[in-house]
């Protein structure tokens, strides 16, 4: 699995960015990631579309937009299902249809793959897996979650906030406690 201090693999995927006729897909590509604006990115996956876990932590990111936002971060999600299922999923979820950040598409799972999270069964379906990537597509933090348990949105945030100190933190830090000092 690619891991902290690597950079995030290049890409270029259809996206679900809006439910409005004619303007539902948008490509989006490794360019994305790195940006002279300072901006992060926290790109998060789930196994499928149309299952039980995965909308709860979709719908839990879409609630915290406005405080990765606030910490100049971008939200992508991510799964190997097409464009097309993540669409009809969106229209068909309550919880969906008012989604901030884009679903990302990796149907030919190549992305995925060059993470090293899909499973490794016969569906090879993507693990819940979390990046934080910095401004210059460095990846600063992974999180990986079995199928059945899904993560906890506020930890993506208490653990983005440190990384945005550049400074040291202690175990249990939050944004607005003393870092450590050498």
């Amino acid at each position: 699995m690619i891991s902290v201090g690597q950079k995030f693999p290049e890409f270029s995927k259809l996206a679900v960015v809006s439910l409005e006729k004619g303007k539902e897909f948008e490509t989006i590509t490794s360019d994305y990631l790195t940006n002279e604006d300072d901006v992060w990115t926290t790109i998060f996956w789930w196994p499928k579309d149309f299952t039980f876990v995965c909308p709860t932590e979709i719908a839990e990111f879409n609630k915290n937009f406005g405080e990765f936002s606030d910490r100049n971060t971008r939200l992508i999600g991510a799964s190997t299902d097409s464009e097309f299922v993540h669409l009809a999923w969106r229209n068909n979820h309550d919880d969906l249809r008012g989604l901030k950040f884009p679903m990302l598409a990796d149907t030919s799972k190549s992305l995925a793959e060059d993470l090293g999270i899909l499973t490794n069964d016969d569906q090879k379906v993507a693990y819940r897996a979390t990046f934080i990537i910095d401004p210059q597509g460095i990846i600063r933090w992974v999180s990986v979650n079995d199928l059945s348990v899904g993560r906890n949105v506020k930890e993506v945030l208490r653990v983005l906030d440190g990384l945005q100190t550049d400074e040291l933190c202690p175990c249990n830090w939050e944004k607005g406690q003393e870092t450590l000092t050498v």
